[in-house]
């Protein structure tokens, strides 16, 4: 009797054993897909910096990785505000996050402050070295990498156009906020690109987005051109310097292609968007365990003219064949 009911306890737990361990045919227990946790850090909402985070995520869904399914994104936007783009970096890192990205310099930097652990990207970056987010180019080296928008002719490009479309102009306003480390780095270059071609640079410091139509009324009759630098503050009010520009028949240049776009006249630009997927596939290869310090900074390939025919018309712009080869032309 002792020995059937053994048997009977033995057979029962073998039912249960086999109940819990999953079917043969499918090869055992059957593993449930991670979740991956990405943070996105970004100082301000303008078409160039939204581009790029969409690139991004457009990158990771092309290599399976689809937000609701097995991706979980956090996307927090600090309006331009430092208090905001500090705390934002410290609960991205306290939430720990797989990966961060961080979209323009000072996102960025705040990003690497709170963490040496956590994976970071960025993107949108006007001078990696300078600001001190990675070591070098070639070598980033900690746990920092990702993409630059600083193409090293953009700059010179445009300033170029300014001499060659506007014959007649001697100076050039400039527009930017002093405490963007990434617009006074622009704001130099701009100024050796102005000094070469005889040109004198114009400048008026802002600090927030609602002195950007002040100090652009402040430029009337003190410069004959308008350039806009790659500057978040500004570029997120640009509209502001629009109407001016217009109301003045001042010719606007931009430091991005998406200004133009929406309304300035000309800049040599690159595409937001594709530098942001190139950054989504560098964090490809981050989550399949490849070390940030092994991935080598990265620049835009791709430089185009871009002009606005409205903006043309709105500023007292004649348009040439000569401006109009080969550029890529916006607001017909």
């Amino acid at each position: 009797m002792k020995k059937s009911l053994a048997l009977i306890l033995i057979g029962v737990l073998l039912m249960l054993s086999a109940c819990g361990g999953g079917s043969k045919e499918t090869g055992g227990e059957e593993k449930q897909e991670k979740t991956v946790k990405i943070g996105i850090t970004q100082i301000v909402e303008h078409p160039s910096l939204d581009a790029a985070r969409e690139g991004f995520i457009a990158a990771l869904k092309d290599a399976g990785y689809e937000e609701g399914k097995n991706l979980k994104l956090d996307y927090q936007n600090a309006q331009g505000d430092m208090n905001n783009n500090a705390s934002i970096a410290q609960k991205l890192v306290a939430d720990k996050n797989d990966l961060i990205l961080a979209i323009a310099t000072a996102s960025a930097q705040s990003v690497v402050k709170s963490t040496k652990e956590i994976p970071i990207l960025f993107t949108a970056i006007t001078d990696p070295v300078g600001a001190q987010l990675v070591q070098s180019i070639e070598k980033p080296g900690g746990n920092v990498t990702g993409t630059s928008d600083t193409h090293p002719d953009a700059i010179k490009n445009t300033i170029g156009a300014i001499k060659k479309f506007i014959p007649k102009a001697k100076k050039v306003g400039i527009i930017y906020n002093s405490g963007e480390p990434n617009s006074v780095v622009n704001v130099k270059n701009a100024k050796k690109a102005l000094e070469a071609e005889g040109l004198e640079a114009v400048e008026t410091t802002i600090s927030t987005s609602s002195e950007v139509k002040q100090a652009a009324e402040s430029l009337v009759g003190r410069a004959d051109v308008f350039y806009i630098p790659k500057d978040n503050t500004v570029v997120s009010a640009l509209e502001s310097v629009l109407t001016v520009a217009n109301a003045q028949n001042i010719p606007t240049f931009a430091g991005e292609g998406d200004s133009v776009k929406r309304g300035a006249f000309a800049s040599y630009g690159l595409d937001y968007h594709a530098l942001g997927y190139t950054t989504g596939k560098m964090a490809v290869d981050i989550l399949k365990g490849k070390k940030p310090a092994e991935i080598p900074v990265g620049y835009p390939e791709k430089l185009e003219l871009y002009i606005n025919k409205k903006a043309a018309a709105d500023e007292g712009i004649t348009l040439t064949d000569e401006m109009l080869k080969g550029a890529k032309i916006v607001g017909e």
